[in-house]
């Protein structure tokens, strides 16, 4: 029976037959997928380090392609010019692992949720994010993404999805969002990463230097990664840094209407509303609790 070892080791000559597989070691923090580092001597007699990307069983049921596409879209961002891993290889044969796989830059940086200087930070996330909605998607062949507004009408429909925290006024919340579906178009489609949160930003002496797991990417408005990262901020950082954040993005992003902004906030509380599954201490679940409810109301007082 071949070792996992040995099939890295297997992986890594698909790339190129020179390569020798020095050490291979698991990364901590990935939910949504098995990350593992690789150390390579490369036949030039340079070593380099890798990542392999194996996506787990909810993503590929959601998209058997996930893989293959994570790996196109960030071809296509990298040649755009922004902070994104460089993809190497697409492993599909299925003969190594037992699912597709990806081979990427290992980038070396780490997640930031207590930064030096918190207003540079904020700047930094709402330029990247602006960066990202830029990409002139008409000189491009993306017929391989997801409607992300698919995704989230989906997620509204299916009751057996999320058991509703009342507390949270999440019944309210479908309600409201069901009962103004479709959301009338405002904006240009455009590239969206779909998970724009602290967790998903690599950071090396207070630089963003890379935006990582694109699973949940697609097309739609921007406005959805918008107010997707205003509740991870706000959560994170709090409200002053949430209301730069929106501020920086609103300025760099003039050609964007925000009309619609309320309805998308109140599926970002839908979606990031599992507190009992993050392993929260609790001291920070109730204060994450007051400010997804503040987040909420604010949200609906602006649509009434």
């Amino acid at each position: 029976m071949i070792n996992e070892y040995d099939k890295f080791e297997q992986l890594v000559k698909k790339l190129a037959q020179g390569n020798k597989l020095i050490r291979a070691w698991e990364l901590m923090g990935g939910i949504s997928a098995n990350v593992t580092g690789l150390e390579i001597l490369q036949s030039s007699g340079r070593i380099v380090k890798m990542i392999v990307r194996q996506h787990g069983d909810n993503d590929l049921k959601r998209n058997p392609n996930i893989a293959s596409y994570e790996h196109k879209l960030l071809g296509i961002l990298k040649v755009a010019g922004l902070p994104v891993p460089m993809p190497y290889y697409f492993e599909q044969s299925c003969e190594i692992f037992s699912k597709p796989c990806i081979l990427i830059e290992f980038i070396e940086g780490k997640s930031e949720f207590t930064p030096s200087n918190l207003n540079d930070h904020i700047l930094q996330l709402a330029i990247n994010l602006a960066k990202i909605h830029r990409v002139n998607c008409a000189d491009l062949s993306l017929p391989f993404m997801p409607k992300l507004e698919n995704t989230y009408v989906e997620m509204l429909n299916n009751k057996d999805r999320v058991i509703l925290d009342e507390t949270l006024n999440l019944s309210l919340i479908r309600d409201l969002l069901k009962s103004s579906m479709p959301l009338p178009s405002m904006n240009k489609e455009v590239i969206l990463h779909g998970d724009y949160w602290p967790g998903n930003i690599l950071w090396k002496e207070d630089k963003l230097v890379s935006i990582i797991d694109w699973e949940d990417s697609g097309l739609g408005d921007p406005l959805t990664d918008l107010a997707n990262s205003q509740l991870e901020i706000l959560y994170h950082f709090g409200m002053q840094a949430m209301n730069d954040f929106t501020n920086q993005y609103k300025f760099m992003m003039p050609e964007v209407n925000f009309t619609n902004l309320p309805f998308w906030q109140l599926f970002a509380a839908l979606r990031l509303s599992t507190f009992p599954e993050w392993g929260l201490e609790k001291s920070k679940e109730n204060n994450w609790r007051k400010r997804h409810k503040s987040f909420v109301l604010e949200a609906i007082n602006r649509i009434r």
